[in-house]
């Protein structure tokens, strides 16, 4: 299946072209997610380098255009496997919601009056923002290489980080720790929801590699 894959994404057609278009999307996440994150946690102001609603629509008309390719490839070439074209849209979909999770993580910013401090759960929440940073491009690798061993690796280590922003999220919710305004606290437990959500659609993304189209999103099943 993977050789096939290869073989497809590398022919001169429109699934090739659809293919990179997914990759370039990917990149585009890439930078709002890290200008978002800036803005909340790093800065006074809510300032972007750009303007990250005119990136989403940029991303949202990406998977328009993917849609597109798909469905006229398959219209006019009709291969006996339909495969390639469902995955590609079933990542372009994961693509496009990780851009609205990072454009919900800039509202964050607007929202909240100031720099948003995580106090007791500062350093664990820096080294979660610090390894989803880092699987962006990592995904990418294991996506655009059809790596089976680095895809299979993320969705392993995607468990570390769901569990402990799952953990974060109740403790906020039951016994929010002294010291905690109403506001940090909410603004806190939304951000980590938005965290664990975006490295649960690059997860999907990368199961694409290891998985036939209907488990996609889901692990792998045991050989």
């Amino acid at each position: 299946m993977f050789q096939f894959l290869r073989e497809l994404f590398s022919a001169d057609n429109l699934l090739k072209e659809a293919f990179d278009a997914s990759a370039d999307m990917l990149r585009e996440d890439y930078i709002m997610f890290e200008e978002s994150v800036r803005s909340l946690r790093h800065s006074g102001s809510s300032e972007l380098k750009f303007d990250i609603y005119a990136a989403d629509k940029k991303i949202n008309k990406y998977e328009r255009e993917v849609r597109r390719m798909v469905l006229t490839q398959l219209s006019v070439s009709r291969p006996a496997d339909v495969s390639p074209g469902l995955i590609l849209i079933s990542v372009v979909s994961d693509v496009e919601r990780i851009g609205d999770y990072t454009k919900n993580i800039y509202e964050l910013a607007t929202a909240h009056p100031k720099q948003l401090a995580g106090l007791q759960y500062e350093e664990r929440l820096c080294e979660v923002e610090k390894v989803i940073t880092d699987r962006f491009e990592q995904v990418a690798q294991a996506y655009t290489k059809s790596d089976e061993a680095l895809a299979t690796q993320l969705m392993t280590d995607h468990k570390n980080i769901s569990g402990w922003c799952d953990l974060v999220n109740k403790e906020l919710i039951i016994s929010p720790p002294e010291g905690f305004a109403v506001g940090d606290a909410v603004t806190l437990a939304l951000y980590v929801r938005f965290l664990k959500r975006i490295s649960s659609h690059l997860t999907n993304i990368v199961s694409s590699v290891v998985n036939p189209f209907p488990r996609i999103g889901y692990r792998a099943k045991e050989k």
